[in-house]
């Protein structure tokens, strides 16, 4: 019916894996370790504050733990004997988008389990242990630091890192927050401080999320990667010598740096197809940044590939 060109230079998430695995797996122990540090001081000290900066960090450690089982996987798959066929047609390469959206879906859970129990704690305004909620939000701040430190260079480079390293930076900032809360507390007298302070932290984390979950769905629904101009893209292969029409297009991101796009080439009877080929795959490449092509070239002459469009 046609003939097809797919070309792919894209670096997956199992290369970019294998070259941040130490780093992560770093982060993942330093984060977990006080995780359970600060869930512990935050029950002890009565501190919401403290609290809901621990369950900022038990999304991190969640999502990394996901991060390397993606690699873990990624790895496992781009290693496999190729001549063994697989159900996984393109691969696992979406592990990390899904990780990505449930990661979002937990801050958004812990988020607003903090905004509650911020409003409730306004009008109790229970006592809070300062001094132990200053040490432990200190020693937070120096873990979060360090992991931020170890996911910089990698979030360059997958949205999963990238969401890791944004859930770390936050956590920075939660703990400075926290920091402040106790200062206030200890020194102030202000109870009413910790639950604002909490209050904010969960506020900080809805927006981050919601970015990190709507990019997520973008890639999980196919919808075409948001640099790209279908019309634009669409007249660029109408305009190929010898091309009539171009009908089924598709374009969608399969991972993070890894965009794809298919479609059928009508073409006059009689037309080159190494040519038309070789130019529609410059065109992706060039244009477009696309290195993943597939197409279909068909002559003017064929008839009922209409009926397979969708």
């Amino acid at each position: 019916m046609g003939a097809g060109h797919d070309h792919n230079h894209a670096p997956s998430l199992a290369r970019a894996g294998e070259r941040h695995r130490g780093r992560l797996t770093a982060a993942f122990a330093i984060i977990a370790v006080f995780f359970v540090v600060e869930a512990i001081a935050g029950v002890v000290s009565n501190s919401l504050a403290l609290l809901s900066d621990a369950g900022h960090m038990l999304t991190d450690v969640i999502g990394l733990g996901m991060a390397l089982a993606a690699i873990q996987l990624a790895t496992r798959f781009e290693r496999r004997d190729r001549s063994v066929a697989t159900a996984h047609t393109f691969g696992v390469y979406r592990l990390e988008i899904l990780a990505a959206f449930v990661n979002a879906l937990l801050l958004f859970g812990v988020a607003i389990w903090v905004l509650v129990e911020a409003v409730r704690r306004l009008f109790e305004q229970p006592e809070v242990l300062s001094t132990t909620m200053l040490v432990v939000a200190v020693l937070g701040l120096t873990a979060n630091l360090v992991a931020f430190w170890l996911l910089r260079e990698g979030a360059a480079e997958s949205i999963n890192l990238e969401g890791a390293y944004l859930e770390v930076l936050a956590d920075t900032i939660g703990s400075v927050g926290v920091i402040l809360a106790a200062l206030g507390v200890r020194y102030l007298g202000w109870q009413w401080l910790d639950p604002v302070i909490g209050a904010a932290i969960g506020l900080w984390i809805l927006p981050r999320t919601w970015r990190l979950g709507r990019k997520a769905v973008h890639v999980l629904l196919q919808a075409a990667p948001e640099h790209v101009d279908l019309a634009a893209l669409t007249a660029d292969l109408e305009s190929i010598d010898d091309v009539t029409d171009v009908h089924d297009l598709h374009v969608w991101t399969l991972t993070s740096e890894m965009d794809a796009a298919s479609a059928h080439l009508m073409t006059v009877d009689g037309a080159d197809a190494h040519a038309v080929l070789d130019r529609a795959r410059e065109i992706l490449h060039d244009r477009f940044g696309i290195d993943h092509g597939t197409f279909q070239v068909e002559p003017e002459s064929h008839e009922g590939c209409h009926d397979a469009t969708w």
